[in-house]
């Protein structure tokens, strides 16, 4: 990493003496399906605040059209469901984790419904199962069609709202984690997290401090200009998580959805992997199926393989887009309702049109290294979600895992988090009564270097992610890219903003850095990522990587056969 990306700790200057200052037991930064479940599961233990950047229902979780991966059916299995993950991840998923996520999977639906989940039923009563691409049997949970993660939400908010231990505070941006430094020299992962720094408009800066942090802040898609995901998600756990000195591992796999509306000048849209699910195939340009000559599961192969095959042939037919043939499913517009009134937006009918898609970024699939109790190697601070890198999905995450994922691990991490709230932690601060809390300091030089138009580096960053570190990748492009970042950093990470679109522009910047650098030591193609100069998958690749703030270079952690914790 270049100097710059090393040096910055903390993204604004301050002392934390001259701030207001809140105090909690557990923060939840994020409020998503994980941060809310992780703050439902730690509001047993004591006081939980959790910070939504926006609203609430603007999470990744609230837009999610596929389902919940789960083992209801008699007729499948667990070890089907955990043949099928190991397969999608092309060799780094951790057994051990996919075990353990995949065996919770039957309780977590139960949890659901008994919260009044309205899980979509068939004909005779019974949980209606879909099957989606890289599942070997219908086991996919849906609400209402395609809004599972509106009916999720839905419910979770509820239960939060009636949780009298729970504070939500919406339009609150994180800006960084405390940890006791305070300095903006390297923390080396050893320091206690104990809370963060954040901003509300009204409000403005102000300290939280608490004894757990939970890190539920989503992904980062918005780094490549064409994504799925809404505009909330910048990256900025991974970035907090980076400069306090935790672990990020296997930052080179973004998950490319395939299969996203494509309209000239608007914004991607999803079209669910369930569409493919009941039957939709895929046609070129001159009209015909082509996923049949790539994988034997045709359409419904695991998302890197259908991505790539799309690519392949947009490449080859010079196609700004190919086609999705929904034309023949019975019902489409009940079936998918939410589908049905988008594509009505640009007089499509699914009924009688072919649907233009492109692939684009969807999903995350590194993150922050943690355990199965979402523990990360910065004591104090847990990663759930998105954001988090249980193992569990490897190269390639397997369709509606990760609502799975969500779930079981946000609920680990919101029970596991009480270990932080005895012994000799009941006053990480320092405090006597409610002053003198700990100081942390931020000292920031003056930036003597112009104005910046920050939306046109957002803009350059997000087109220059998707030319160089996108479906298709070579080294020299990655590297090229990556020093781009370098001197971009220089005259933007030295400025000190006062509002969230600088710093989300900082957060985007350096996240965009670190994939760069993974995806050009990882010299393979594996999941989805995929080098043009390095075709097949390698040996010596078969690992995970792991990026540290304040070590030199890459360090290698081997697959893990048995999912042990991490180790700080």
């Amino acid at each position: 990493m270049d100097g710059i990306f090393e040096q910055r700790r903390y993204l604004i200057p301050f002392r934390s003496i001259l701030l207001p200052q809140i105090f909690t037991d557990t923060l939840v930064i994020g409020a998503g399906s994980a941060g809310l479940r992780a703050a439902l599961a730690a509001s047993k233990h004591g006081d939980v605040i959790v910070l939504a950047k926006a609203d609430a229902p603007q999470s990744n979780s609230a837009w999610a059209q596929g389902g919940i991966a789960a083992v209801v059916d008699a007729a499948d299995s667990t070890d089907a469901h955990f043949r099928d993950t190991m397969s999608a991840g092309a060799g780094l998923c951790d057994e051990g984790a996919v075990r353990s996520i995949i065996e919770a999977g039957s309780g977590i639906v139960e949890y659901l419904l008994s919260l009044g989940f309205r899980a979509d039923q068939n004909g005779s009563g019974s949980i209606s199962l879909g099957r989606e691409g890289g599942h070997s049997h219908r086991r996919i949970l849906h609400a209402d069609g395609d809004a599972t993660g509106r009916e999720l939400m839905r419910v979770l908010l509820d239960g939060v709202e009636r949780e009298p231990n729970i504070r939500m505070f919406d339009r609150c941006f994180a800006l960084d984690l405390l940890t006791p430094q305070g300095s903006n020299g390297p923390t080396g992962g050893t320091a206690q997290c104990l809370g963060a720094i954040t901003h509300h408009p009204q409000y403005g800066l102000q300290v939280i401090w608490a004894k757990a942090t939970i890190l539920a802040s989503g992904g980062a898609g918005v780094v490549w200009r064409e994504t799925t995901n809404p505009p909330v998600a910048t990256g900025d756990g991974l970035a907090m998580a980076f400069r306090a000195g935790a672990a990020l591992a296997d930052l080179a796999f973004m998950q490319f959805h395939p299969t996203t509306l494509y309209v000239a000048g608007a914004s991607r849209t999803l079209i669910s992997e369930a569409v493919r699910g009941e039957g939709a195939y895929l046609l070129d340009g001159n009209g015909n199926r082509f996923m049949q000559q790539v994988h034997e599961l045709g359409e419904l192969a695991p998302r890197d393989i259908v991505s790539h095959g799309i690519a392949d042939v947009i490449s080859s037919q010079g196609l700004a887009h190919v086609w999705l043939d929904a034309r023949h499913i019975p019902n489409f517009s009940a079936r998918f309702p939410g589908i049905a009134q988008t594509l009505a937006k640009f007089d499509l009918d699914a009924s009688q049109d072919l649907i233009p898609v492109n692939p684009a970024a969807h999903y995350m699939v590194g993150g922050v290294q943690t355990d199965l109790h979402g523990r990360t190697t910065v004591p104090g601070l847990y990663a759930v979600g998105e954001v988090g890198s249980t193992g569990l999905h490897g190269a390639n995450r397997l369709a509606s895992n990760s609502l799975l994922e969500a779930l079981v691990v946000g609920e680990r991490a919101g029970e596991a988090a009480s270990e932080m709230l005895s012994g000799e932690n009941t006053n990480p601060w320092g405090v006597i009564g409610r002053s003198g809390p700990l100081r942390v300091i931020s000292d920031i030089p003056i930036s003597d270097h112009g104005e910046l138009d920050l939306s046109d580096v957002r803009s350059s960053l997000r087109s220059a992610m998707w030319r160089n570190v996108g479906l298709v990748r070579t080294g020299s492009r990655l590297r090229d890219v990556a020093e781009m970042f370098d001197f971009w950093a220089r005259y933007t990470l030295d400025k000190i903003f006062d509002a969230p679109s600088g710093w989300e522009v900082q957060n985007m910047l350096l996240v965009g850095s670190l994939i760069a650098r993974a995806a050009a030591w990882r010299e393979e193609s594996r999941g989805c990522h995929q080098r043009q100069d390095f075709g097949q998958p390698s040996e010596r690749f078969n690992a995970h990587d792991v990026w540290t703030r304040g070590q030199s270079g890459v360090t290698i952690r081997e697959v893990d056969l048995k999912a042990t914790a991490c180790e700080a």
